[in-house]
């Protein structure tokens, strides 16, 4: 009997993509790195990522843990978190399908400090299915205005010895304590929200995609 196929977002990491081990230094002029850096660790803004395995699909999903490189190239594209194809666009914005908490501020998330990426439209319905934490309360967002912000990551700082790893932050790009981070993931500031309907969204499975 063939095996059932896994449902896991493009983002999701999975059992084989452990982080790589890695040593963080300190280094002249650019705060942290590694010992052995190469090509790709840093992004265009000079700030350092957190080395992961790529083997997707390898070994079983774990869904409560993002895979720093994929979360980073869906934000910066803003492709799908699910499926990794364009998120759905249009006039009024790009889709956000996130956890309702439009207690915590008047127009939220309008100034959101964002990690999760976007979604396509045949998307929400599916996530809206399989993950639990939207179970418990979701909101779809059309989003204007969603520049990229900072980074969320470790902090270092110096220990007795060597550097040692101090506390989780969200930083932006022009905050200089950003030197000192080994980023996880790429951070959008979400502005000019319209909050759509769920059933506008979830029964429109068959539409395509907006470009």
């Amino acid at each position: 009997m063939e095996a059932q196929r896994v449902i896991a977002p493009y983002i999701t990491a999975w059992s084989a993509e452990q982080e790589v081990p890695s040593r963080v230094v300190e280094r002249l002029g650019l705060g942290v790195g590694y010992a052995d850096e190469g090509v790709g660790d840093r992004d265009k803004h000079g700030v350092l990522w957190q080395r992961a395995a790529v083997r997707r699909g390898v070994g079983r999903p774990e869904f409560g843990r993002v895979h720093p490189l994929r979360q980073r190239r869906a934000m910066r594209l803003l492709l799908c978190q699910v499926c990794a194809g364009p998120a759905d666009r249009n006039d009024d914005g790009v889709v956000w399908l996130l956890r309702d908490y439009r207690d915590d501020w008047p127009g939220w998330p309008g100034g959101m400090a964002c990690t999760e990426p976007p979604v396509c439209v045949p998307c929400v319905a599916v996530s809206l299915r399989l993950c639990p934490a939207l179970r418990r309360g979701a909101v779809a967002v059309r989003v204007r205005e969603c520049e990229i912000a900072g980074v969320r990551g470790t902090l270092y700082e110096k220990g007795t010895s060597s550097l040692v790893a101090a506390e989780g932050v969200n930083l932006a790009y022009d905050e200089p304590d950003i030197r000192r981070v080994v980023a996880t993931a790429l951070i959008r500031e979400l502005r000019r929200c319209t909050v759509v309907p769920l059933p506008q969204l979830a029964g429109r499975d068959g539409v395509a995609r907006t470009r």
